[in-house]
C-alpha cells in the first residue's frame, strides 16, 4: 500500500517496542500505543497508514492474546520506520508471541474460512493491505508475524 504521511520523515529510522499482557486488553493497548507512535512521527490518526497500521497491530495482538497465549507471558509489540530510498519509508509491524507450536500459515497458504465459520479471517485481513508479510520463528520460543506498508512521501 502506498500512502503519503502528512509529515516527512527523517534521515533516522524510529523504533516502538512494548510488552503487552496477553489478555483483549493489552491487544487494545498495543493498537492504541502503536498509533500514538505513529502519530508522534508524523503519520497522523485516521489517515489511511494510520488506520491500515492500526488493522496490522490489532489482527496479530488479538491472535497473541488468543491463540498464542501462555500463562505468565506477554507478547510484543515492534515498530520501525526506516527509510527505504528517495522520498521512501517501510513501516514494520511486528507482533509477537511466546506459542511456537501453534503456527499459522504464511503468505500464499491461507485457506479461507467457510462463510459461517467465527474465526480464521485475522491473517486474511493482514495478508490484504501488507505489502509484504510472514510469519518466522522467534527466539526464545514462539514466532512473529512480520508486515510490511511501502510509504511514499
Amino acid at each position: 500500500m502506498e500512502a503519503a504521511p502528512t509529515t516527512p520523515h527523517s534521515v533516522t529510522a524510529r523504533e516502538f517496542t512494548q510488552r503487552f499482557s496477553s489478555t483483549p486488553r493489552g491487544a487494545r493497548l498495543a493498537r492504541r500505543l502503536a498509533l500514538e507512535a505513529l502519530d508522534s512521527w508524523g503519520i497522523p490518526y485516521a489517515g489511511d497508514v494510520s488506520d491500515t497500521a492500526a488493522l496490522l497491530v490489532a489482527e496479530p495482538a488479538a491472535n497473541a492474546a488468543t491463540h498464542g497465549r501462555v500463562p505468565g507471558r506477554d507478547f510484543e509489540v515492534t515498530l520501525t520506520l526506516a527509510p527505504s530510498g528517495p522520498a521512501r519509508s517501510t513501516l514494520r509491524i511486528e507482533v509477537s508471541d511466546t506459542r511456537g507450536e501453534r503456527r499459522p500459515p504464511g503468505p500464499g497458504h491461507l485457506a479461507p474460512p467457510s462463510a459461517d465459520a467465527d474465526t480464521g479471517r485475522g491473517l486474511i485481513l493482514v495478508e490484504a493491505p501488507a505489502d509484504r508479510w510472514e510469519v518466522i520463528d522467534r527466539v526464545p520460543p514462539g514466532k512473529t508475524v512480520r508486515a510490511e506498508l511501502d510509504l511514499l512521501y
